[in-house]
């Protein structure tokens, strides 16, 4: 457990991380981004329930799914899963820039997650919450394997200015370092190891995948009560109701300088209103009406997708959206980990202990995270709070149900 002792498809890029797997791998594609699995594998899912004559297609959208065998990377060492039908999904992001998101900046190849969101599906399959962890979350960082164990061996630089082997442990790393090191596996590892949780699954989704299909969607409608301007996003956009088209959805979940004081903390209420706009956009078409929109946004959600090689399959993803299919966003608890500014770093985050403790036993018993366990919390108290309206305040069912709790 990591923590403070106080309370308080072609042509993409190969991944320069693998883990090496002893399952199903399909093609390696560019990182993937955040926030799309609830719709990405609704509109996947779709696809398998929609009846005969779909047969190509289905062949296709199973090839356009890349699968990394998480369980066989990381073995035995893990958390008990929790009995019950209830699940954990670890949501990634990543940073990089090449590929299709060069546009976006310089890539470096020492990509890192830019978010993680652990959902937590529960057993009647009615309710979700979702914790997001801030990037610059201190933690301590487990062992984890880098492909080959030559290159376990070679030193790295650190962003401590120190030379570090590449997949050593390490005590008061950054979160996102966890991917840079060793990739999906790692990023789980250290989740389980912070949280004492078993993911059941696996999913990331990348900058260009999460245009195209927003695009694809039609769109998604949001309200801000002020203007946002963000050049390094690239996203403008003037006080009011829009529809969000792919590129200015994707700057609004990347925005730090456009609102409040420029942290990620605020990032991320901004992600956790989108998302819930996304589960409602995705849940008012009819996917069926059109057999061309259909075709359209199952082609884009797979190939936007990677996902741990249970879920690497229309099928898989089909069971799972099943899984989904109650989940609204008046039933999703939005949660960031509770977290304080660390005292030797104003720009990095610490966990504040007994309060991520309350965090991971709501987890682990199914039940809504209560309100107590955020409160006072950095996370909680971002300054941008109001800038999107009908946002994640503590409204919906999902939080009253914890406030009873």
């Amino acid at each position: 457990m990591t923590g403070d002792s106080s309370e308080g498809t072609a042509g993409r890029e190969p991944r320069t991380w693998a883990v090496r797997p002893t399952g199903r791998r399909r093609k390696p594609r560019t990182r993937r981004r955040k926030a799309l699995v609830i719709g990405a594998c609704t509109v996947a899912g779709a696809v398998a329930l929609g009846g005969a004559g779909l047969g190509v297609a289905y062949v296709k959208f199973n090839g356009n799914i890349s699968g990394v065998d998480i369980n066989a990377a990381l073995g035995t060492d893990r958390p008990e899963d929790a009995p019950g039908g209830s699940m954990d999904i670890l949501v990634l992001g990543s940073d990089s820039r090449a590929g299709d998101n060069s546009s976006y900046g310089q890539d470096d190849g020492s990509s890192r997650s830019d978010t993680a969101m652990i959902v937590h599906i529960n057993e009647d399959h009615d309710r979700a919450s979702v914790v997001s962890i801030p990037r610059d979350t201190v933690v301590n960082r487990p062992t984890c394997a880098a492909e080959g164990d030559a290159k376990n061996e070679d030193a790295k630089r650190g962003d401590d200015g120190e030379s570090e082997r590449q997949g050593a442990p390490a005590k008061r790393a950054m979160f996102n370092t966890a991917y840079q090191v060793g990739g999906p596996a790692c990023a789980v590892k250290t989740v389980e190891s912070l949280s004492g949780v078993r993911m059941d699954h696996y999913v990331e989704v990348d900058f260009d995948g999460f245009k195209k299909l927003i695009d694809t969607l039609g769109g998604v409608q949001m309200t801000t009560t002020e203007s946002i301007d963000d050049k390094e996003s690239h996203l403008t956009l003037p006080a009011g109701t829009h529809r969000l088209d792919g590129e200015q959805a994707l700057g609004l979940v990347r925005t730090r300088h456009g609102v409040g004081d420029g942290s990620d903390l605020g990032r991320i209420q901004l992600q956790q209103s989108f998302v819930k706009s996304l589960i409602d956009q995705v849940n008012s078409i009819g996917l069926f009406s059109s057999p061309k929109r259909l075709y359209d946004l199952a082609d884009t959600a797979t190939s936007a997708l990677t996902t741990d090689s249970d879920l690497d399959s229309v099928n898989d993803l089909s069971g799972l959206a099943k899984t989904l299919k109650g989940v609204t966003s008046d039933d999703m608890q939005m949660t960031t980990l509770p977290v304080r500014y660390d005292p030797t770093d104003e720009n990095r985050v610490v966990p504040i202990s007994g309060k991520t403790a309350q965090v991971w036993k709501a987890l682990k018993k199914d039940r809504p995270i209560p309100k107590s366990a955020t409160k006072n919390s950095a996370g909680d108290a971002a300054d941008v709070d109001g800038v999107i309206r009908d946002g994640t305040k503590p409204s919906n069912q999902a939080d009253q149900a914890a406030d009873e709790r």
